[in-house]
């Protein structure tokens, strides 16, 4: 998972993130059909924190991990505080070199952050997933039939690649070994709702990252309501060679 170029895309730590909700959790452990016992990667921590709910909920054995030491801190005295020492493994990882062994996670689930390239994040993210393990994650995405100029130019700066619709982000998952499940973009005034947090937590920050945060957060307030960047966030299943695609339910 070694990012490149300007990854990962760096946000405020304590600032809200997006697709971050328990709900969108508990959607996620109903797809990837988590049960008692199953391995599950939660790939960075933060203010709400999937870990304890899918080890509280489901008794799900889960790794928290992230490469930034201090976000940790306060998952590992909320871990120490609930007593799930047993079922919630929080460690520090090197995004270049995480460490996990092949097939290890029965799902991986990564909520508004974006650590890697896409290519790069599905390809080295299938490799850690158990047979029919399922991948959640969070990219920027395309919405919409305009698309400014000054966007697109920050955009495929930032990401080293055009941005593409979520349609064609599950077509990329389905690329890298992936069965395509579900997708969705987060809703204009989500996103709205981000940014004013984003913007409330850039004190202290390194001042070239406060000038790349500003400049994207102008840009989505210059669309005067309708967005042309969002975020997605899209679910798929390991799919193995020679697999026979899914029997389709149309009956005719």
């Amino acid at each position: 998972m070694s990012p490149a170029g300007s990854f990962p895309l760096n946000y405020p730590g304590d600032a809200r993130r997006a697709f971050g909700s328990d709900e969108l959790t508990r959607r996620f452990a109903r797809v990837a059909q988590l049960e008692p016992g199953s391995r599950v990667l939660v790939l960075g921590a933060g203010p709400v924190n999937a870990a304890v709910l899918l080890a509280r909920e489901l008794g799900c054995s889960v790794v928290a991990a992230d490469p930034e030491e201090a976000l940790l801190v306060p998952v590992r005295e909320r871990v120490r505080a609930l007593g799930l020492g047993d079922r919630v493994e929080v460690r520090r990882v090197d995004l270049g070199q995480p460490g996990f062994p092949d097939g290890e996670f029965d799902a991986v689930l990564i909520q508004g952050r974006v650590f890697s390239p896409l290519a790069h994040s599905l390809r080295s993210l299938r490799r850690v997933l158990s047979l029919r393990g399922r991948l959640g994650m969070t990219f920027p995405s395309r919405v919409g039939r305009f698309l400014p100029r000054a966007s697109m130019e920050f955009w495929e700066k930032r990401l080293g690649a055009p941005l593409l619709l979520p349609r064609e982000l599950l077509l990329a998952m389905e690329s890298e070994g992936y069965e395509p499940e579900s997708v969705e973009t987060l809703p204009e005034p989500e996103l709205d709702g981000l940014y004013q947090d984003v913007e409330s937590h850039l004190e202290g920050l390194p001042e070239a990252e406060v000038q790349v945060l500003r400049q994207e957060i102008s840009l989505h307030r210059e669309q005067h309501g309708k967005p042309g960047v969002s975020f997605s966030f899209f679910i798929g299943r390991r799919k193995e060679p020679g697999e026979k695609p899914p029997a389709s339910r149309d009956r005719g």
